[in-house]
């Protein structure tokens, strides 16, 4: 650590642990708002589960932030990036608790800002995976990791807090969501601001340019595979701006189909993947090797070109698969089951942030003892197992209209599985962190995590999106189930992570 920078702080604050904790509440925040404070908002207002998956494909963004990590990782500063993003984020809070109604009524611009919001978090995740990871020694990965799961849950569960007073400050049995939003914008300046006090980085050392140094983009230009993959990438971006362009524009022909399920999900799904496809092929190549050293594709050559590379995402990509699965539908579930904002909010607190965190530190721990890998299938095993959780209680507890007065035995099965997810999805979570930070090479830091991280997002949100469809063709009970079993394909890939590790000389 800079100890010039940090010299005058107290105590407490010249520990990189306690910054490190605040780090990561300010990153779990924003993903607390969107998987718990958004869902339950939508579905309150009607929204049916297949739209709300489509909210998860917003989470794109989170996908790819590696486009923009190069930006980051030059520019350095990075508490003023995190700062930033943090006041951007509460811009489009405040802006949604102008008008909060219109979540449910069908209009473009509070998903245009839902989709702003993503994309400042992204770059929130961004400058903070590249900060900790410059400042932590392999030695502190377990212990960081067990904060930073607590700490990042507890800044989830934090929207748990919302929805409590959005229930408080409602009257006649609605919620009141533009003091949700607002109690949240309020939140994220304050974190903007405490952010700005954080210990400087290290300063990085130049490179040195050589003679005959080519520009990254002159050598991109010769190879069109990674144009290719790039446009394709972008379109899938970009894919769902196209609807509402059509709109405005009078498009009969897209207009047509732009409300169909294959256009808003499928189509821009298919052009990501193929384009992160020929990414992976492309990095391979032979001739890509001269972009090794490059600023924006340098990164992804190192990383993708690695001995092994191919099954460690395959692995990345479907450790989380079951919990990614059904993660987006639980609080519509809850909705559906009969509870109100405010008793969701107080599950997810009361519950979930104690054993979070407690999951986050024992999973943090185990590693530090066991290794990363025996952590990876241990804890992996454990976390499927809340999935069975949920299905058991969506199986028992019957639908009824929020605000009904809920038997106990009904509190008990939803409380109950809740806990468990929180539980052993810290564990999980922990191992699986402490994973990807023992591949990724520290001179790159920021733009190597922010690609591992984006490829599990990835999934995340295809999986998420997936899952509205699945519960409305197969109902809640049966589709948890399903998510169970989608838990155990990484298992077949840990061979190769297990090499993966070893080359990277972690156990």
């Amino acid at each position: 650590m800079n100890q010039s920078s940090s010299a005058g702080a107290p105590p407490l604050a010249r520990r990189l642990m306690f910054w490190v904790a605040l780090l990561y509440f300010s990153e779990g925040l924003p993903l607390g708002l969107f998987y718990d404070l958004f869902p339950v908002h939508m579905r309150s207002a009607g929204v049916g589960p297949a739209e709300i998956g489509l909210l998860s494909l917003i989470g794109l963004a989170w996908t790819v932030k590696f486009l923009w990590a190069p930006l980051v990782d030059a520019w350095r500063h990075h508490r003023r990036w995190i700062s930033g993003a943090n006041f951007g984020m509460a811009a489009v809070l405040a802006a949604l608790a102008w008008h909060p109604e219109a979540l449910g009524q069908g209009a473009t611009w509070p998903w245009m800002l839902l989709a702003a919001f993503t994309m400042l978090s992204a770059t929130n995740d961004i400058a903070t995976d590249g900060y900790t990871i410059e400042m932590l020694s392999k030695g502190q990965y377990g212990i960081a990791n067990g904060l930073r799961i607590g700490f990042y849950r507890f800044g989830m569960l934090t929207a748990g807090f919302l929805l409590v007073i959005a229930g408080w400050m409602g009257q006649e049995g609605q919620p009141n969501w533009s003091s949700a939003y607002l109690v949240g914008a309020l939140m994220m300046v304050v974190n903007g601001l405490v952010i700005l006090a954080a210990p400087q980085q290290p300063p990085r050392v130049p490179r040195v340019s050589q003679p005959g140094d080519v520009s990254e983009w002159t050598l991109l230009k010769q190879q069109p595979l990674w144009l290719l993959a790039l446009g394709l990438v972008l379109a899938g971006l970009l894919w769902p701006v196209l609807g509402p362009v059509a709109k405005a524009l009078d498009w009969a022909a897209i207009n047509a189909i732009s409300g169909a399920w294959w256009f808003k999900g499928a189509v821009p799904v298919g052009l990501m993947f193929a384009g992160a496809s020929l990414m992976v092929i492309a990095a391979r190549a032979p001739a890509a090797r001269k972009l090794a050293d490059g600023p924006v594709v340098g990164a992804w050559v190192e990383l993708l070109g690695r001995h092994g590379m191919l099954p460690v995402l395959l692995f990345i990509l479907t450790f989380k698969l079951g919990d990614a699965a059904m993660g987006f539908m639980v609080k519509p579930f809850w909705v559906d089951a009969g509870f109100t904002p405010a008793q969701i909010g107080l599950v997810s607190v009361n519950i979930g942030l104690g054993l979070s965190i407690a999951g986050g530190l024992a999973g943090g721990w185990y590693v530090d003892r066991a290794g990363i890998y025996k952590g990876l299938w241990v804890l992996g095993l454990a976390q499927a197992v809340s999935n069975l959780g949920y299905a058991l209680a969506a199986w028992y507890v019957p639908h009824v209209a929020p605000g009904t007065d809920l038997p106990l035995a009904t509190q008990l099965a939803v409380y109950t599985a809740s806990g468990l997810e929180s539980f052993t999805g810290g564990l999980g979570t922990g191992a699986f962190l402490a994973f990807l930070m023992g591949i990724t090479s520290k001179s790159r830091a920021t733009t190597e995590y922010a690609i591992l991280s984006s490829i599990f997002a990835f999934s995340r949100a295809v999986a998420g999106w997936a899952g509205g469809m699945g519960v409305e063709q197969m109902g809640y009970a049966s589709f948890f189930f399903l998510t169970f079993w989608l838990s155990f394909p990484a298992y077949m890939l840990l061979p190769a992570v297990r090499r993966m590790l070893s080359d990277n000389g972690v156990r």
